[in-house]
C-alpha cells in the first residue's frame, strides 16, 4: 500500500510540475520546474527498482543538464514570455494527435489488462551491464547526441545576440568616409 501511495505521490509532483513548467512566463521559474520533474521521475525509477536509472536521472539531467539550461538562459538574457494565443497547425495538429495517442493507449490497456507480471528490478541489468553498453553498442549515437546539444546551444546564442553585435555596421561618419575614399580611389 505504501509502494502505491509513494509512486501516486511522485506521479502528481510530476505532472504538477509539468503543468508549472508550461504556465510559468520567466524562463529560469519554467527550468526550475523541469528539476522537479526529473527529480519526481528519480522516485519513480526507485519504486521501479531501478536505482542506477535513478541516479543517473539526478546526477545527469536534474544536475548537469538543468545546469547547462539555466547557464543558456542566463546567458541569453531571457526576460518574461510573451503568451500567445497558439497557432493553428497546433490546434489542427496537436489535438487530433493527442487523441489518437490516448485512444492507441487505451486500446493497448484494454487488450493486457494487467495480466503479465514481472517482478520489481528484473529486466534492469547491473551498472556494469549498462555501461557497457552505453560506451560499446551505442557509443555513437551518445556522442552524436552530445555534438547536437552543443551545437543547439551555440545556435541559440548567436541567434538570441543583439543584430548590431553580430554584423556591426559603420558610424554615419565612418559610412561617409568610406565612400568618399571609395570615390578617390575610382576616379
Amino acid at each position: 500500500m505504501l509502494h502505491l501511495l509513494l509512486f501516486l505521490v511522485f506521479g502528481a509532483l510530476c505532472i504538477g510540475g509539468a503543468i508549472n513548467l508550461l504556465a510559468q512566463k520567466h524562463p529560469i521559474s519554467s527550468a526550475l520546474s523541469l528539476i522537479v520533474v526529473m527529480g519526481a521521475l528519480a522516485g519513480e525509477y526507485l519504486l521501479l527498482g531501478a536505482e542506477f536509472v535513478a541516479v543517473i536521472q539526478v546526477i545527469i539531467y536534474a544536475g548537469a543538464v538543468m545546469v547547462l539550461f539555466i547557464f543558456v538562459i542566463m546567458l541569453l538574457n531571457a526576460g518574461v514570455e510573451e503568451h500567445t494565443r497558439g497557432s493553428r497547425v497546433a490546434w489542427l495538429l496537436g489535438i487530433p494527435g493527442m487523441i489518437a495517442v490516448g485512444l492507441m493507449v487505451a486500446w493497448v490497456l484494454a487488450r493486457n489488462p494487467a495480466g503479465i507480471s514481472v517482478p520489481l528490478g528484473a529486466l534492469y541489468g547491473s551498472p556494469k551491464v549498462i555501461g557497457r553498453l552505453l560506451f560499446r553498442e551505442f557509443l555513437l549515437p551518445f556522442e552524436v547526441t552530445s555534438i547536437l546539444i552543443l551545437i543547439a546551444i551555440m545556435g541559440a546564442v548567436v541567434l538570441a545576440s543583439p543584430e548590431h553585435r553580430r554584423f556591426p555596421q559603420p558610424e554615419p561618419e565612418e559610412e561617409r568616409e568610406l565612400v568618399a575614399a571609395g570615390d578617390r580611389r575610382g576616379a
